[in-house]
């Protein structure tokens, strides 16, 4: 798939996209996480998006966005009533292109719209820096289970700018 130098199309989450971001998910977690977590902590990670149905509620359930690149879905990101950025992924072969930049700037500019004055997300290590240069602060040392197995996270936060403001 050829990358496109522009910056990527946005557009509200379908139910039909679940399999498909699903799937981006399972990719992005197993391929973007390596460096940070060992396979079975991925696996147990990357099972949250089997039940592709649950997933797909889960993703309908929050305002959450999808980027396009060359008309491809190239990663999401999730806003959870409106104060916790609760999900960012993006398509491996995309990574560090603009895709997660775009989805952040999205999800942070309608958390502000909407009143939110403090943006909460947890990380995973692996998404550390990526938040960090945006301005969030790491606020907590997290240790959570998933399917048997314990990852370490980050609870980070970040001042918006009220709505209307330039930051």
């Amino acid at each position: 798939m050829a990358r496109s130098a522009h910056t990527p199309g946005l557009r509200p989450f379908l139910p039909a996209d679940a399999a498909t971001l699903a799937a981006l998910f399972r990719e992005s977690v197993d391929e973007l996480a390596v460096d940070d977590y060992d396979e079975a902590q991925r696996e147990a990670w990357a099972s949250k998006a089997d039940d592709e149905e649950a997933f797909g509620a889960l993703l309908a359930g929050e305002l959450t966005i999808v980027a396009l690149v060359d008309g491809e879905i190239a990663g999401f990101a999730s806003l959870k009533d409106n104060a916790d950025f609760h999900m960012i992924y993006v398509r491996p072969e995309l990574a560090r292109r603009g895709v997660g930049s775009a989805l952040a700037d999205a999800i942070e500019k309608i958390a502000a719209g909407r009143g939110t004055k403090t943006l909460t997300v947890d990380v995973s290590d692996a998404a550390r820096d990526f938040f960090a240069a945006r301005g969030y602060v790491a606020k907590t040392r997290n240790t959570i289970e998933i399917g048997g197995q314990w990852l370490g996270n980050t609870t980070m936060t970040k001042e918006l700018a009220p709505a209307g403001r330039a930051h």
